[in-house]
């Protein structure tokens, strides 16, 4: 089983570097702007971040139907839920999309933004808002194609889109021949034509049948049921991506009260961190497409093997990547600081608390993918909930505030909130059935009630 956990988990890691570097690459134009264009980009940040933990939400909807159906070898129900999904978070992202059209500078006015940046700080938030609608159909469609096995279809879109960003930014930014210089409109111009060409890319894709999955028209015929179900599905996890990204910032926020330094040595640290969590996240992506295949072909002993094999190697491998920072933690620091003995040092102190706990972080993650892959995705967003908010947020606030133990007590609610929340993701994963939740057989169950005649109506033509 490792094999093919290795084999869909690479493509994911490797997505995700790719995606990041859209931000990047903004990063990068916008600086040859000015200090007033980085600050209105900026500003925006924190909403759009916000909004796209909400739309890749939603797209576990989507992987965990397709998964199953897969598994089930019933490929017109894997493509229904597909298309079904699909058209739930075209309907969402509309919804998002407008009111954060009409609202953009109320909500950056709201944020503080400053006068002197609010202009095109609501110009690049607006365009934004805009490509919502793209950014969330693609969410889609990489999630789906990672439930079949096939991961490696939006890594080879992503890498093509950010090379094309790249080109279309400093064009749009500063004009080319009749094209006038849009300045910070421009980079969001350019990163909505840039992902509304993936999204366009992967929908027809789906609708060729080349690559596991054949979409027709006939299956976004509106079916309240899937509907339904999708929602149902995809909004704990929305709720749980968007709760983990509102408690980065009041993390943040309490950190702040220890000075700029405190600030930066959680930051860089923090790097370190992420790229752990990059790869954890592949192997949960891979995770959940192999037992969501197993649950919907009914081998729930199977799914528990690879959960549990998923798990050793997460808890393992990233014990033995903690262990290396913990050793190097002053290296890794001074490769983002250079020179900085300060921030270097404060750095490594974070580092030294963090990363140690990397292999209980990395099991978090494999639980809350698998239960996620059965459908129980307010269970995961249970869990993260009470981790984030309930354990974490107030052991920061009272250890660093009402004992004698300082910026270290900050430091310490780390290790002992993943230590406790490990042990509790532990046990739901060990003792709470997960694996004989009845996601497909309730959906087959209903479709013979409609099927005979029943008083449910599912559907509406177009």
């Amino acid at each position: 089983m490792i094999k093919p956990l290795l084999k869909i988990a690479a493509p994911i890691i490797l997505a995700q570097l790719f995606q990041i570097a859209y931000q990047f690459t903004d990063a990068f134009w916008v600086g040859r702007l000015g200090e007033k264009a980085v600050a209105a980009v900026a500003m925006s940040l924190p909403i759009l971040f916000f909004m796209t933990s909400l739309g890749i939400g939603l797209a576990i909807a989507g992987s965990t139907l397709t998964a199953q159906h897969f598994g089930a070898q019933n490929k017109k129900m894997v493509s229904q839920a597909a298309a079904q999904t699909m058209l739930m978070v075209i309907f969402v992202s509309a919804i998002f999309s407008f009111i954060g059209y009409i609202f953009a500078g109320d909500i950056l006015q709201l944020l503080g933004a400053d006068a002197s940046i609010l202009k095109d700080s609501s110009a690049y938030l607006r365009i934004s808002f805009l490509g919502l609608i793209f950014n969330f159909c693609f969410f889609v469609f990489q999630s789906i194609m990672r439930s079949i096995g096939r991961p490696q279809t939006p890594f080879y879109i992503i890498i093509g889109t950010v090379a094309l960003n790249f080109i279309l930014d400093p064009v749009f930014m500063f004009g080319a021949g009749p094209l006038p210089a849009l300045g910070v409109a421009g980079v969001a111009l350019a990163t909505l034509g840039t992902q509304s060409l993936a999204a366009l890319i992967g929908l027809s894709i789906l609708f060729t049948g080349k690559h596991g999955i054949h979409l027709n028209l006939k299956d976004f015929q509106p079916n309240f049921y899937f509907l339904k179900r999708s929602f149902l599905l995809g909004l704990p996890a929305s709720i749980e991506q968007s709760a983990r990204s509102l408690s980065l910032t009041v993390v943040t926020a309490l950190i702040a009260k220890f000075g700029t330094l405190a600030v930066a040595a959680y930051g860089v640290g923090s790097n370190i961190l992420q790229l752990m969590l990059m790869i954890s996240f592949g192997l949960a992506g891979a995770n959940a497409a192999l037992v969501g295949q197993n649950l919907g072909a009914n081998r729930p002993d199977q799914a528990k093997k690879v959960a549990f094999l998923s798990a050793k190697i997460a808890f393992l491998v990233f014990s033995l990547l903690g262990l290396i920072s913990f050793i190097w933690a002053d290296q890794f620091i001074n490769f983002f600081v250079p020179g900085n003995q300060a921030v270097i040092s404060a750095g490594a102190r974070y580092l030294h608390f963090i990363a140690p706990m990397f292999g209980f972080i990395g099991l978090q993650i494999i639980i809350g993918s698998t239960l996620q892959a059965a459908g129980s995705t307010t269970k995961a967003m249970t869990l993260t909930l009470i981790s984030q908010w309930l354990v974490q947020i107030p052991l920061i606030y009272c250890l660093s505030r009402f004992s004698n133990l300082g910026l270290d007590g900050l430091w310490l609610a780390f290790p002992i909130t993943n230590i406790l929340m490990a042990g509790v993701y532990f046990s739901v994963f060990r003792y709470s059935g997960w694996e004989k939740k009845k996601l497909i057989s309730d959906q087959n169950k209903l479709k013979e009630q409609i099927q005979e005649g029943a008083e449910i109506e599912t559907a509406i033509p177009l």
